[in-house]
């Protein structure tokens, strides 16, 4: 979720006890501050020290390939040193092409992500994760074809990155890229809609993006996918403590109870079965 500044280290800590203590998985934000700048590895190592049932490492798919000529880009080795860095069970590998084409200083090459992904995915158990724009049936498609195990949909609903780089542009005096942040603010697919889409593909679907309860996750899961992930609420706890942390997840995981409670869903299999009804803008994207 986060790493690579002085503050993330006690955020990390608070997240990662938390979650070994309610038992839910854990991904960190992007390493490229550690692996390729050599900032701040404390932030993120922190976690290791924790049982988290199932930890993400995480890079960005605009650092798999070279931007310019002479850069350095993540070699398979950086992303060991990644995973070890935290113990990871999983690699996520982050889409984020909208957000770096918004940024002043945006990577913004991406001929031949695939391929390195596919790679990559030869080597070690891969997740792709978008970040906001949410991931069509169509490059989920390309990437199983590639060897990736699982997606994070990470659709529209949740923090439009987009809108948090028009503001950064703002205030560089950026006003091309201020312009984009602005039109592409909702630019996307609707996570409700990546999880209904990709679904059908047999690999395990998280469903992110505007997830924010207990009830989210159950929606979620009756759409079809197989976890779900939260960021913002949680976040904002880890700032706080860990004792808020905790109260935080465990309120998360006491509403998915309600909800399956009230569905009559003994187990989160039998929620996956529970009636749907899907109403407004996702309707209207399933019936395009």
């Amino acid at each position: 979720m986060t790493g690579g500044f002085p503050d993330a280290a006690t955020i990390n800590d608070n997240l990662a006890r938390a979650a070994a203590e309610v038992g839910v998985a854990m991904g960190v934000g992007s390493e490229r501050a550690a692996i390729l700048k050599g900032q701040y590895p404390e932030s993120y190592a922190t976690v290791a020290g924790h049982a988290v049932p199932l930890k993400f490492a995480n890079v960005g798919a605009p650092q798999l390939i070279a931007q310019k000529p002479g850069d350095k880009v993540l070699s398979a080795e950086d992303v060991r040193a990644a995973m070890r860095l935290i113990g990871a069970d999983v690699l996520a590998v982050h889409l984020n092409f909208l957000q770096e084409m918004v940024q002043p200083e945006g990577d913004r090459r991406a001929k031949g992500c695939l391929a390195r992904i596919a790679e990559l995915a030869r080597a070690f158990p891969v997740l792709v994760k978008e970040t906001g724009a949410g991931i069509s049936r169509e490059v989920a498609e390309q990437l199983r074809e590639g060897g990736v195990k699982a997606f994070d949909v990470s659709g529209t609903g949740g923090t439009s990155f987009a809108a948090v780089e028009h503001f950064r542009a703002v205030e560089q005096g950026a006003e091309r890229e201020a312009r984009v942040g602005r039109t592409f603010w909702d630019w996307g697919i609707p996570s409700p809609v990546s999880v209904v889409e990709l679904a059908p593909l047999g690999l395990p679907v998280i469903a992110s993006g505007g997830v924010r309860t207990g009830l989210d996750v159950a929606r979620a899961i009756a759409l079809g996918a197989t976890a779900a992930g939260t960021a913002g609420g949680v976040l904002r706890a880890a700032s706080t403590g860990f004792a808020e942390t905790k109260n935080e997840l465990e309120t998360l995981v006491h509403e998915l109870r309600v909800a399956m409670f009230l569905t009559g869903s003994r187990t989160v299999d039998e929620l996956r079965s529970a009636p749907t009804v899907i109403t407004g803008e996702t309707r209207a994207w399933l019936r395009r």
